[in-house]
């Protein structure tokens, strides 16, 4: 089955609503219309509402970095998936290894948020991933497909359509260290074969697994070539309009 790559920039907690703009601008000046590939960028919230008339007709889809489980309600601080809908995001990210590891964001929440996001018609990205220690103990497999099961509780098969899976191996987010192709296309494939056993194999063939962890320009091109690697979510390398061109454009 054809799936479309998506290649996604996670800014985290990087740029002002200024650089915001100058670094969508530029990322708009030299895009180009891809038509078989996906870009998505995730600024942090501050900067959401001033991008989106920008992306609005642009090849550049619009994403959030985390929501809340609730679509209103008496709980200060958080984005509900109602108010990111109404500026015009379509994806957000749900259980980055730094919500679980800062936040508390467990399995459970992570589901709650994944359910929220689908019901306000909001594609989720869904991130799994094990630590350092986790996979020196020869642990990663069962750690990361055991999210997926309880990240996908309660998900129909139709809602999978909408779901988009990040193995991001904790132990290579922004330490410049990747999990070589052979070893990210191993874990991609553990999790194709996991959603095959909760859905049908024809539904596990149509999601996008994404991986992330440390994804540069000159590692992108060998890591797309792995048959179950459909994208990328891209950390520090997305910061700068020329590299994250690089990515977008990987062959």
């Amino acid at each position: 089955m054809d799936r479309t790559p998506l290649i996604a920039g996670n800014w985290k907690m990087y740029k002002t609503v200024k650089e915001a703009v100058e670094l969508v601008e530029a990322l708009l000046a030299h895009i180009g219309q891809p038509s078989d590939r996906e870009v998505l960028v995730c600024p942090p919230f501050t900067a959401l509402y001033p991008l989106s008339p920008l992306l609005a007709e642009s090849p550049i889809a619009l994403g959030a970095q985390d929501v809340f489980y609730e679509s209103q309600g008496a709980y200060t601080g958080a984005i509900s998936p109602l108010m990111l809908q109404d500026i015009g995001c379509s994806y957000v990210i749900v259980g980055h290894s730094e919500r679980r590891q800062y936040f508390g964001d467990d399995d459970t929440l992570v589901n709650r948020k994944l359910h929220a996001a689908l019901a306000h018609g909001l594609h989720p990205i869904m991130c799994v991933g094990e630590s350092k220690p986790q996979r020196d103990a020869g642990q990663a497999t069962a750690i990361v497909t055991a999210q997926v099961r309880a990240g996908l509780a309660e998900v129909t098969v139709e809602q999978m359509r909408s779901v988009v899976i990040a193995y991001e191996p904790i132990w290579a987010i922004g330490t410049g260290d990747t999990a070589t192709p052979d070893d990210a296309q191993t874990m991609h494939a553990a999790i194709r074969q996991t959603l095959t056993e909760l859905f049908d194999a024809t539904t596990a063939n149509g999601v996008r697994i994404q991986y992330g962890g440390s994804v540069k320009p000159d590692n992108v091109d060998e890591l797309m070539a792995q048959p179950d690697i459909d994208g990328a979510l891209v950390g520090g390398a997305s910061l700068k309009a020329e590299s994250f061109l690089r990515i977008i454009q990987f062959h």
